[in-house]
């Protein structure tokens, strides 16, 4: 029987950090093993956001795709591939803009939050604010079951589902609807106590981050500003110390004890801050090694996306096919 196929990808905006890690790239490190995985590094959609500076996105593609096998993604087992060397992701892009209002683009939650973040504004550039088609397309054209998403990613699941439904309606049964994986780990907060960990905020820890960066990082973590001595009451909620060891400490009793103490009064948030570095750092440091051998020949890790580019490209074409056919401009077959 043929694996169920999986499609995802990141903007190579720049490296990836724990917030990508417990949304999805965990979810894809399982998924290689029971699927036909496509993971994509999305840097058309980079662009769209850093035209002017064309040579980060390209910088980026190569740390992308070195965090992508640093966390254990298996080149015989998931094809990674670049977007814009994939031309007909773009070409189903225009297809699927005809079928999607500017009302209902300016709708989408995600891009609206996006724009806010980077400060666009009425200054949006167009590339940017069709992100939601374009991604559509992306999935679409390898016609995966599943697509690993943050939580916040799941209105642009929703804007590919309706886009299927009006496309079949339009021009018969080409594409079926598909279904987000969500990680089970809630929404990783940034370490300044914001609701997201993002690289355009700053205040991310970075799967390539030596144990020296992150233990800088965790002593400036947002805790409770009211817990001024070790002996004052604390406050759980809110703290992205807690919010962290929640989601990475595996001794979980231990933690509710540290939790109970803390509240009570008699726990400095030093000590709390420390215990998170060696967790954190247990996590990172295998990525790290694995990240430094694959770094000695970005050649190979190139020569990989090609390869893994050429094997996109053959579904893509086959989709594109079926596409232009059903709308009929398949002209001269």
């Amino acid at each position: 029987m043929e694996k169920p196929r999986a499609l995802t990808g990141d903007r190579p905006t720049g490296k990836l950090h724990l917030g990508h890690y417990v949304g999805s790239l965990q979810n894809r490190v399982l998924l290689q093993d029971t699927h036909d995985q496509y993971v994509m590094i999305a840097d058309i959609q980079g662009l769209s956001a850093n035209a002017e500076d064309p040579q980060k996105i390209r910088d980026n593609v190569l740390e992308v795709a070195l965090d992508y096998l640093a966390v254990g993604l298996d080149p015989k087992k998931t094809t990674m591939f670049i977007q814009s060397l994939v031309p007909e992701i773009p070409e189903l892009t225009m297809y699927f803009l005809n079928l999607v209002t500017i009302a209902r683009l300016g709708q989408n939650p995600t891009v609206k939050t996006e724009m806010k973040e980077k400060g666009f504004e009425a200054s949006v550039p167009a590339g940017f604010y069709i992100h939601p088609v374009n991604q559509a397309a992306d999935i679409l054209i390898f016609k995966p079951k599943v697509v690993p998403v943050g939580e916040d990613q799941l209105p642009m699941i929703e804007q590919t589902n309706e886009i299927v439904e009006k496309f079949n309606r339009l021009y018969g049964s080409v594409f079926e609807k598909v279904s987000g994986l969500i990680s089970n780990t809630p929404r990783l907060p940034g370490i300044d106590g914001k609701a997201k960990m993002s690289k355009s905020l700053g205040n991310a820890i970075y799967l390539s981050d030596s144990k020296h960066d992150i233990e800088k990082k965790v002593m400036d973590m947002y805790t409770d500003p009211e817990h001024i001595k070790a002996t004052d009451p604390g406050h759980i909620e809110g703290n992205v110390v807690f919010a962290y060891l929640d989601i990475f400490d595996t001794r979980h009793e231990e933690v509710t004890q540290l939790k109970h103490q803390y509240a009570q009064g008699g726990l400095g948030d030093v000590m709390l801050k420390k215990r998170l570095v060696d967790v954190l750092d247990q996590l990172i440091a295998p990525m790290r090694e694995r990240r430094a051998e694959y770094e000695k020949d970005p050649k190979a890790v190139f020569a990989m996306l090609e390869e893994g580019t050429k094997q996109a490209r053959k579904i893509a074409q086959k989709t594109l096919s079926e596409v232009r056919s059903a709308i009929g401009i398949n002209y001269f077959e």
